[in-house]
């Protein structure tokens, strides 16, 4: 999903932001890591969080567009490092369709490449001279680190609550939307007030895309996902749609099953139970749900031209399918 062709304003920002990118993997004294960054990067990605940096910036007296992208820039950056540590602890063949770094290149040079990423994105916030915008930026990318091990702890863990879970996705997914939209507000020198609404409309956009992240991967097929149906069921990661099927005695029986071993076949059967069982649309209200807080923050900078992007890209996100 492609979402800068409904406002070509920002049409620069984005192109100078995968340029940037591509120069920050491209580094002749790491070839093999360099080779495996820009295998991922060329793999494409919605590039939601360097888009609302660029667009949470706007909304200031002056727009800074060199602080913006090299915060876009960082920010991205990891996003991409987290992609490349989440597929070596996943073991994941797959990602957006194309082989992953640790199925090409192993899990020492995933690991290590993630590390690169991760280096690279502190390299590009240097150019934002605001110790705020580095203090969010750290923290949160702690609290990331901290959800990715709750992940792993977690595994096949049916007994976890749902409060756990979505601990969880605030930690690994939106609190670093949060933040994208909480830096542009920095950039944009708004009162503490307006950027932290801005935090916050982040945080509800970042829990209503996890969350739909999670249904697509029962809802849709092998090819529009870019991996295999139910793949988060069988690596053990419990999600909404399957905490909502196993309020179905007889699901639960059978999802309390899976363990590393469970067949593929078992799987997809699993997979066409949960489609039936209504766990579907019931997580996708949940996901409205925190989108339709998100809109109402933005009532909050009234009709400003530069807010009706923010509102088109929740509309969008509302109807996603991949």
């Amino acid at each position: 999903m492609k979402f800068n062709f409904l406002y070509p304003s920002i049409q620069k920002d984005i192109d100078e932001v995968e340029n940037e990118l591509k120069l920050a993997v491209s580094d002749a004294d790491a070839e093999t890591i360099s080779e495996a960054a820009l295998h991922l990067l060329t793999a494409g990605g919605k590039r939601i969080r360097p888009m609302f940096v660029c667009l949470t910036a706007r909304l200031g007296e002056k727009y800074e567009p060199v602080l913006s992208r090299s915060a876009a820039t960082s920010i991205e950056l990891i996003h991409m490092a987290s992609i490349v540590h989440d597929d070596v602890v996943d073991d994941a063949s797959l990602r957006r369709g194309r082989p992953t770094i640790k199925s090409m290149w192993g899990n020492h040079i995933a690991m290590y490449t993630g590390d690169f990423l991760f280096a690279k994105s502190l390299e590009y916030m240097t150019r934002v001279k605001i110790e705020k915008a580095h203090l969010l930026l750290s923290q949160v990318t702690v609290e990331l680190a901290v959800g990715e091990i709750e992940q792993i702890k977690d595994k096949y863990n049916f007994e976890q609550s749902v409060r756990s879970y979505l601990r969880r996705i605030k930690r690994k997914t939106a609190l670093l939307i949060a933040a994208s939209c909480g830096l542009g507000g920095i950039i944009a020198d708004l009162p503490e007030k307006l950027d932290d609404k801005l935090y916050l409309f982040g945080y509800y956009v970042g829990m209503a895309f996890q969350v739909t992240d999670d249904v697509l991967d029962f809802s849709q097929d092998e090819k529009k996902l870019g991996k295999p149906a139910g793949e988060d069921l069988s690596q053990g990661n419990v999600t909404l749609p399957v905490f909502f099927a196993m309020q179905d005695p007889l699901l639960r029986k059978r999802i309390e099953r899976v363990t590393e071993t469970t067949s593929k076949e078992e799987i997809e059967h699993l997979v066409e139970a949960i489609r039936g069982s209504g766990a579907i649309e019931k997580s996708e209200q949940v996901a409205t749900d925190y989108l339709n807080k998100a809109a109402r923050i933005l009532d909050e900078f009234g009709n400003r031209k530069e807010v009706k992007p923010l509102r088109q890209i929740i509309k969008m996100l509302d109807k996603r399918d991949y």
